[in-house]
């Protein structure tokens, strides 16, 4: 760039000067509008030659400053020591490290400040520079007469800049320093062979630099300027001036807007990126493709009474984690089937929701899932069958309930069989009444409906659980059983249920085709006495058995893998004790052409839930208060 310093060198006037509106105009009059104070002056040096151009209306009697052009920059009410300025180094020229941090805090131009505001006259942070009051001298180390607005870079000057004069020469100095501190705003103009300007956010940011304002002027400036950048899509980058503003963005990942604009929300493929229930949504959630899920089923025996705690059911000791999906059913339930659910409700918290709830006579279902995954739930279904049609009351018959997660749809059956120890005829019709009675799926579509069979539901679905109370016995009369009860538990387990009748209609394929059973390593769940860990000690004497269970079977060979199996001593209201069990069942990504439950949950019964477990947490706390505050019983 051509040195301003022509004007004060020569005796003739240099050429006019664009501004920046594309007038020309007199350097005489653009060099008094950069003039910091309007009291000061510009003395020739002995020895320089006479100015025409750039004249002040009279000499001051303080005596001129040594400048190496011939400039004296005099201040009328303080006095200055002569001196000489050096030029600044020039900065090394490195295109990687010309924004960083570091080079930017270092590079800290004192004029830059007058510099942007040449074009008005004015800055929008200090207000007009020829109005502000004289004050003592700063030497900033470049003559106030040679700024150059940052908004007016052509390339071409910089590249004369860049390449011509000497290193004593001010307007090279500048310019190199300037061209390389802003290399990255020239790149789009270098192409075009325009004039680079800063966008609109960047100029007020420019205009009033942190170091002239505060040490806190930065941070704000970072913040500022990311705030007008975050939202910018791809086809318009941020300001390379805010390239050091790191944003803070949450846990869930950002949705681009192009996404938004081209997802379909009702044919989504397997694999597309915009799919809700694609692959990549799948792998922000359960990154290894499987979740865990709690199928438990009890035995009320109608009792009102409930457990005063069901810990021990939904969290259990062993589990180090709580599941993803808890699924409840109940055979011969209490007769508050609400107040049940809120209990299930309060014991897993406000994580959890209730997603579907339903009941067929004294048959109750419950699942609940964690509430941020209830938007990848399809519309959850229901179906009934009764086995004992002449009885008013349903005691016995099954429920279904079934949906579909992401890509792998789910049924889960609860049934009650038909009671006695040698029925099992009747307990095989029972079931194959319920495979071919529960109308599932219908309105959501089957996954793989060319492995579904019309007369078995179960081959409808990718995983199926079968739970309840099979009312299986043990046979060999009460007495045997006894005996093997004596022996240790490793031993007796697998004695009982060498005897069981489940286990032997299994084998032979006469019931639960395709199922399996995890491994049993619990006593027999029936039957007790009420409150107590001894079996029936009525005059009935019924044999101990392994009535309630829980079977599995999957479309796919090895999707679900059995964790743990147990039941729950702990729970002695019914002559049932609870089984639960832990399973790992493997999730597919699916489409979206399913029929979604938008985040459908029993509302009221999540916050009687939350209510109630904080008004507990409030009583345990005002206890000991209590206690301490009490006078009667003081030990001191």
């Amino acid at each position: 760039m051509p040195s301003k310093l022509a004007c004060l060198g020569h005796s003739e006037a240099s050429p006019p000067q664009p501004t920046a509106q594309g007038h020309l105009q007199p350097e005489g009059r653009m060099l008094k509008g950069q003039l910091p104070h309007a009291g000061q002056d510009l003395v020739p040096h002995p020895g320089s030659l006479p100015s025409n151009g750039c004249q002040g209306p009279e000499k001051s009697p303080v005596p001129p400053l040594s400048l190496p052009a011939g400039i004296g920059n005099e201040d009328p009410q303080a006095k200055a020591k002569p001196f000489t300025p050096k030029p600044p180094t020039r900065p090394r020229l490195e295109r990687a490290l010309s924004l960083d941090e570091k080079a930017w805090r270092r590079r800290r131009f004192r004029t830059s400040h007058e510099d942007l505001a040449t074009r008005s006259g004015t800055s929008p942070s200090r207000g007009s520079l020829q109005d502000e009051a004289p004050q003592p001298p700063t030497h900033t180390g470049s003559p106030p007469c040679l700024s150059t607005s940052l908004q007016e870079i052509p390339t071409s000057r910089r590249a004369q800049g860049s390449t011509g004069g000497g290193p004593s020469s001010w307007g090279h100095c500048i310019s190199g320093m300037i061209s390389t501190s802003l290399d990255l705003l020239h790149r789009d103009g270098a192409s075009a062979g325009s004039t680079t300007r800063l966008p609109a956010a960047d100029q007020k940011a420019a205009s009033n630099p942190p170091w002239t304002a505060n040490p806190t002027g930065k941070s704000r400036l970072q913040s500022r300027l990311f705030r007008a950048h975050s939202s910018l899509g791809p086809g318009r980058p941020p300001s390379p001036l805010a390239c050091d503003a790191k944003p803070s963005f949450s846990l869930l990942a950002p949705i681009r807007a192009k996404d938004v604009r081209s997802r379909s929300y009702l044919e989504g493929s397997l694999l597309a990126s915009g799919a809700l229930m694609g692959a990549d949504e799948l792998a922000r959630y359960f990154p290894d493709r499987s979740m865990a899920v709690f199928v438990a089923t009890w035995n009320m025996q109608g009792q009102k009474e409930l457990p005063p705690n069901l810990d021990e059911l939904l969290l259990p000791a062993e589990a180090d984690y709580a599941q993803d999906l808890y699924v409840i059913g109940v055979q011969e339930g209490c007769s508050d089937r609400r107040e049940w659910e809120v209990r299930l409700q309060e014991t897993l918290g406000p994580r959890y929701v209730t997603l579907y709830s339903t009941a067929h006579g004294a048959l109750y279902m419950s699942v609940l899932i964690r509430r941020d995954l209830i938007w990848f739930c399809s519309e959850v279904e229901s179906s009934t069958v009764t086995t004992r049609i002449v009885s008013h009351i349903k005691t016995k018959g099954a429920l279904g309930v079934s949906f579909t997660f992401f890509g792998t749809s789910f049924l889960f059956i609860t049934s009650h069989f038909t009671s006695g120890d040698g029925k099992v005829s009747e307990r095989l019709l029972d079931y194959s009444r319920t495979v071919q009675g529960l109308a599932l799926p219908r309105s959501v579509p089957d996954t793989s409906p060319y492995r579904s069979d019309a007369a078995d539901v179960t081959t409808r679905f990718d995983g199926v659980f079968w739970f309840g109370d099979f009312n299986f016995r043990l046979n060999g009369g009460r007495v045997a059983v006894e005996a093997i009860l004596k022996q240790d538990l490793g031993e007796k387990v697998s004695a009982l249920l060498q005897h069981d009748q489940l286990t032997q209609e299994m084998k032979k394929g006469s019931i639960f085709k395709g199922f399996q059973e995890p491994d049993i390593h619990f006593l027999p769940s029936y039957k007790f006495d009420i409150g107590k860990d001894s079996y029936d000690t009525t005059s009935k004497q019924r044999t101990p058995s392994y009535t309630d269970r829980v079977v599995y079977r999957s479309r796919h060979k090895g999707d679900i893998c059995p964790v743990k199996y147990s039941s729950c001593p702990g729970i002695k209201t019914s002559d049932h004790r609870p089984v639960y069990g832990l399973f790992r069942v493997k999730v597919r990504p699916g489409r979206d052409n399913i029929p979604l439950a938008a985040g459908k949950f029993d509302r009221e019964l999540y916050l009687i839930g939350i209510k109630r477990r904080i008004s507990k947490e409030i009583q345990q706390q005002q206890v000991p208060k209590d206690q301490h505050s009490s006078t009667i019983c003081t030990v001191s």
